[in-house]
């Protein structure tokens, strides 16, 4: 199984009154995230992107502050006729068994054109599938 990586910068602004990053931040990191795993499925950002996002959570496990230095990980847990759902881990960089935050997030393909939900791309299916493992306890 493949996990999908990628940094995500700690910035000034993303810290509250008490110096921790505030808790709709995750969500961009998160955000962050999906858009790296995404442009490297398709380069092509007008492709990478015919889906929606329908559902996400977020469980705060520890608070990151200025000097954290931080991964999401990403992997695939479902992926149905017309949908699939990420797993986010919000890690630390040096020492992945520190985990700040997980999440999941269920997307709807979509054609934009017709305003309507489609079923998932045969080569977007292939590719999620390599990233592919149940969803963890």
């Amino acid at each position: 199984m493949n996990v999908f990586a990628t940094p995500v910068p700690v910035r000034f602004r993303d810290l509250d009154a008490m110096g921790h990053v505030n808790n709709a931040v995750y969500f961009t990191y998160f955000e962050e995230g999906r858009k790296g795993f995404f442009l490297g499925f398709n380069p092509d950002e007008s492709q990478a992107f015919n889906f929606i996002l329908a559902r996400i959570t977020c469980d705060y496990l520890r608070p990151a502050g200025l000097k954290s230095s931080l991964v999401v990980q990403i992997r695939v847990t479902d992926i149905g006729r017309k949908s699939f759902q990420l797993e986010y881990r919000l890690v630390d960089a040096a020492d992945a068994a520190v985990v700040y935050a997980k999440g999941e997030s269920v997307q709807v393909c979509y054609d934009y054109g017709k305003n309507t939900s489609i079923e998932v791309p045969e080569d977007m299916r292939e590719k999620l599938a390599g990233y592919f493992s149940p969803p963890s306890a």
